[in-house]
Order: C-alpha cells, then sequence, then structure tokens
C-alpha cells in the first residue's frame, strides 16, 4: 500500500505509468475471474444435480421394482404358482385389502410390504426385509437410515453429495430413507478449471502488461528521458546544442523537432540580444561616468562661482592713494603712521585671499584629478570586473568631504571619523560612490531651504565586514518609495532628470561584494545610508 501511494504522489511518468497498467492488470484479472465464476461455477452445479438427480431416480425406480417383486410374490402365491422372490414371507391376513405396496418397519430394520386378495374374502400379504445387499442391487452404496424422510433431499457438503430417498408406508408418510453418499467430481472439477482458467489469464494479462512496459519504456519514457536529460545539459551549460533524434514521425518527433527549432529561435534572440545588450552596455556605461563626472565637476563650479562673485579684499584705488600720498615731503607723522597701518592690513587681507584663492584652486585641482580617474579608470576596464585591493576608507571620506561641502548650494559640515578603516574596494569606484552619496546628502541639505546643515559619518566592523552609515539632516523620503530608490531612472526630486545615481552605486558596490541601503523615517525627518563593504585581509592592508 505504501508503494501505491508512494506512486501516486511521485511526478514520473513511468511509475505512473507502470501503476496504471498495474490497476488495469489486476481489475482485468478480477473481470475474468468473476466472468469464469458466473459461468462455469452454475454450469458444473448443473452438471452435479443432474448426476444427483439420475441416482435418485435410479434409487426410486429400484424401490418401485422392489415393491412390485413382492407383489408379485404375493399374487403368485394366491394364483398357486411357485415363486422366485426369495427371502418373501407371506402371511395370510382376515379381510379384503386394497392390493398395493409399501415400507414397513421390520425387526430393527425396515421391510417392502406386498399385498393380494386370496379371493375368498381374505388377503395374502408378503414381505421381504430390505438389507444392504438388496438396495445394493439397486444402486452401489446404498443404506437404509431409519431417519423418517416424507420428501427426497440432496444435501450438498464440501466434497460429498448426500441423496435420501423416502420409504413410504401405507399412510404415505415416510418410514425411512434409502441413503447415498456421492463423491463431488464434477464440482471439484470445475473449481479446479476455474483456477486453471484463472491462472492462466493472470498469467496472460502479466505478460501481455510486461510487453506493453517494455514497449512503452522504448517507444515513449527512454526518448524523453533522453530529451530530459538533454534539456538540463542546455539549462546547466547554457549550450544550445540541437536534441539528435531519430527521424520518427510520431508525437515523439514532432516534439523533438519542435525543441529543436525553439533552440534555433532561442539562438538568434540570444545574438540578437547579446548585440543589444553590448549597445546598452556602452549607453549605460556612458551615462554612468557622464553622471560621475558631472558629480566630480561640481565642487569646481562651486569655487569658480565663488571666486568670480567674491569681492576684492581691499580697494585698489584707496592703496595706491595712500601709497602716493606716504611718498609725499610734507606729511605729518600720525598721518603717515594711519597710512602706514591702512597699507599692512590691506596686504593683510590681499595675503589671505591669496591662500584662501589657492586653497580653492588646490580643491578644484583635486576635483580635476578625481574627473581625470574616472575617464582614466572608466577607459583601462570598461567592462572588466573592478580590480579589489586594500583602501583606507577615512582617506576617501575626508577627501570626498572636502569636495562635496559646497556641492548642494548649501553648507554641509561633515563630521567623519578619525581611525583608519581598511577595506576590500577599487579606490576610485570607492571614491565616485562614497561621492555621489555625499553629494545626495548636500542636496538634500539645500532642498529644505536651509543654508547649513549636518552629515555625520561613522564606520563599524561587522565581522569580516566594514559598515559605513552616512545620516543627514537633509529632506529626508517616504518609506513607501524606499524600494523604487535603486530602480534606474527613479528620483525623489521632480526637477532633477537622471535617477541613476543610486542605481550605479548599488551595481557598483555590488560588483566589489558589497551592498547598498538607504532607510529614512519620512520626509523632513533626514536620510540615512548605510554602505557594507568586505574588511581588507591584514596582508591586503600590510601590501597596500
Amino acid at each position: 500500500m505504501r508503494e501505491i501511494l508512494r506512486a501516486l504522489r511521485t511526478p514520473s511518468l513511468g511509475a505512473r505509468l507502470v501503476l496504471m497498467l498495474t490497476a488495469v492488470g489486476i481489475a482485468g484479472a478480477l473481470g475474468a475471474t468473476v466472468l469464469l465464476a458466473s459461468v462455469l461455477v452454475p454450469s458444473f452445479s448443473s452438471l452435479e444435480r443432474r448426476s444427483a438427480d439420475v441416482h435418485v431416480e435410479r434409487i426410486e425406480a429400484g424401490l418401485r421394482v422392489l415393491i412390485a417383486d413382492v407383489q408379485e410374490v404375493a399374487r403368485d402365491h394366491v394364483a398357486g404358482v411357485r415363486s422366485r422372490g426369495g427371502g418373501a414371507r407371506l402371511y395370510a391376513v382376515p379381510g379384503t385389502r386394497a392390493p398395493r405396496g409399501y415400507f414397513l418397519p421390520w425387526n430393527g430394520g425396515v421391510a417392502a410390504v406386498g399385498v393380494a386378495p386370496d379371493g375368498r374374502g381374505g388377503t395374502i400379504v408378503a414381505v421381504r426385509a430390505v438389507t444392504r445387499e438388496v438396495l445394493s442391487r439397486i444402486e452401489p452404496g446404498v443404506a437404509i437410515d431409519r431417519t423418517r424422510l416424507d420428501v427426497t433431499s440432496i444435501r450438498p457438503e464440501r466434497h460429498h453429495l448426500y441423496v435420501a430417498v423416502p420409504l413410504t408406508g401405507p399412510d404415505g408418510r415416510g418410514v425411512a430413507s434409502a441413503r447415498l453418499q456421492l463423491p463431488r467430481e464434477v464440482s471439484t472439477l470445475g473449481r479446479r478449471l476455474l483456477l486453471l482458467a484463472i491462472a492462466g489469464s493472470v498469467l496472460l494479462l502479466l505478460l501481455v502488461l510486461t510487453m506493453l512496459r517494455r514497449m512503452i519504456a522504448e517507444q515513449v519514457l527512454t526518448p524523453l528521458a533522453r530529451l530530459q536529460h538533454h534539456m538540463e545539459g542546455v539549462r546547466t551549460s547554457g549550450a544550445l546544442n540541437p536534441f539528435p533524434h531519430e527521424a520518427r514521425t510520431d508525437e515523439i518527433g514532432a516534439l523533438g523537432r519542435s525543441f529543436n527549432a525553439m533552440l534555433a529561435q532561442l539562438l538568434r534572440l540570444r545574438e540578437q540580444n547579446a548585440v543589444q545588450t553590448f549597445a546598452l552596455g556602452r549607453s549605460e556605461s556612458a551615462v554612468a561616468v557622464m553622471h560621475n563626472v558631472r558629480n566630480a565637476l561640481s565642487p569646481i563650479g562651486t569655487v569658480l562661482s565663488h571666486a568670480v562673485v567674491q569681492p576684492p579684499p581691499f580697494d585698489v584705488a584707496l592703496v595706491r592713494r595712500a601709497l602716493d600720498e606716504l611718498a609725499g615731503p610734507e606729511l605729518e607723522e600720525a598721518r603717515r603712521a594711519r597710512l602706514v597701518a591702512f597699507v599692512v592690513q590691506a596686504l593683510d587681507a590681499g595675503a589671505v585671499a591669496m591662500a584662501q584663492r589657492v586653497a580653492q584652486d588646490a580643491m578644484a585641482r583635486r576635483a580635476l584629478a578625481h574627473v581625470l580617474d574616472i575617464i582614466g579608470q572608466q577607459q583601462a576596464a570598461a567592462h572588466e570586473r573592478p580590480r579589489l585591493s586594500a583602501c583606507d576608507l577615512t582617506a576617501v571620506l575626508a577627501q570626498q568631504a572636502a569636495i562635496a561641502g559646497h556641492a548642494g548650494g548649501a553648507i554641509a559640515v561633515f563630521a567623519l571619523p578619525d581611525a583608519p578603516v581598511m577595506v576590500r574596494a577599487n579606490a576610485v569606484l570607492l571614491s565616485q560612490v562614497v561621492g555621489n552619496l555625499f553629494a545626495n546628502a548636500a542636496e538634500a541639505i539645500a532642498a529644505t531651504g536651509r543654508t547649513q546643515g549636518r552629515v555625520t559619518v561613522s564606520t563599524a566592523h561587522d565581522g569580516d565586514q566594514v559598515r559605513l552609515r552616512i545620516v543627514d539632516d537633509g529632506e529626508g523620503f517616504d518609506p513607501a518609495v524606499a524600494p523604487l530608490l535603486f530602480r534606474r531612472g527613479f528620483s525623489t526630486r521632480a526637477h532633477k532628470s537622471g535617477g541613476l545615481g543610486l542605481h550605479w552605486c548599488a551595481n557598483t558596490l555590488g560588483a566589489m561584494d558589497g551592498a547598498l541601503r538607504l532607510d529614512s523615517a519620512g520626509r523632513g525627518r533626514g536620510a540615512t545610508a548605510i554602505v557594507t563593504l568586505p574588511a581588507a585581509t591584514e596582508a591586503m592592508a600590510v601590501a597596500a
């Protein structure tokens, strides 16, 4: 039963076919058994009943002959003829009785009685004891049973039939019975024939089912298994090799031809997809590079804008007038001292402005160098997996914080960690990711309308990974849109086109075995960027 239930639950077509064939075989065997039993058993039972009826007729005829013989003895005695009915006793009985024959109990047995009138008002009665020898001449094996029986009885048992014929007395009721035990040879033969027929039909069904199973396995299951194995090979290897099917004209051949046609179509689609993917990859790569270059050029524009709108540290005309007046011979000492102090103050302001300009130029040069690094990195490995090495995350954070401080139009104050944190990444790509995230934080602060905001950066080790948290107090976002932030082309700012920064950052971190997640408590409540990167091993840190 467990095997049948397991076969019912199994998805194997072969097991289901075997189960179906087995069920058909069992049903066929049961049907053949019922059919044969319904035909053979009644037929042999009828033959057995007819055989028993023949024996009953013989016994009844023999008993009638026995009565007739006894009556003949009585009539012969009346006629004065010497009778041949040996063993019969004659009795003269007064009174006239109707001539007839019957049986009576006699000396512990049964006797046949014949009556004949003597013609003088009396009756001659002939009595003959019915012994086993007398009955055996009627039917071999018949015996007397003192059990009273009024009608003929045929009682079947397992191996024998018991036939009982009544011996009727003068009142027509039975005084004893003649019994005969008959072996049930006909029914036994019928049972044997039934069993033989059932065994033959079962063997025939088993032979047919075995041949059907073998034919189904060769013609259906084996080709399907080969096709499944080939499809599994296509799935695991990716090679769209055609299925080597035979030139069959049935459904299996049609299935193989359809599968090969599908493979050919997939091969054409793969080639078209490869061409389109290459073109799309170049387009997306160029868009991503331009996006990162734009982010890197943004601080340069900010520095240049400040330099253009910043007023001069002193009035040049006033300084020239002060110098001309100092060159005059007739100048009071007090006036001279004030003019000298003014000129010195102007020179100091110019020196401070010059130092600020130099610092701004240095920041612009670093941003420009970062742009060149981005372009160079893209040219060196346009479609290769980035090479990873040990990088100082703290140094990258400090460099990108200096560049992104004025990127969003508002001053972003960065709180950075002090201790070096070594991670396994690509330095240029990591700088671009951090620059993108810092630029987004600065833009989020500017979107609130404030002129200054704060960005808090922290790092922590989590096993063999480093977790970087960038928390800003900018505009934040609705938590419901968090799953859409990394989708290409999606942006939370309606006035800004693109939507490539976070998409590119997530893909780049994934290529470096890292991850990116964004969280926010809601609009106006800031946002948190969580970057996960593998920590650099000691060997990589030493090599760096």
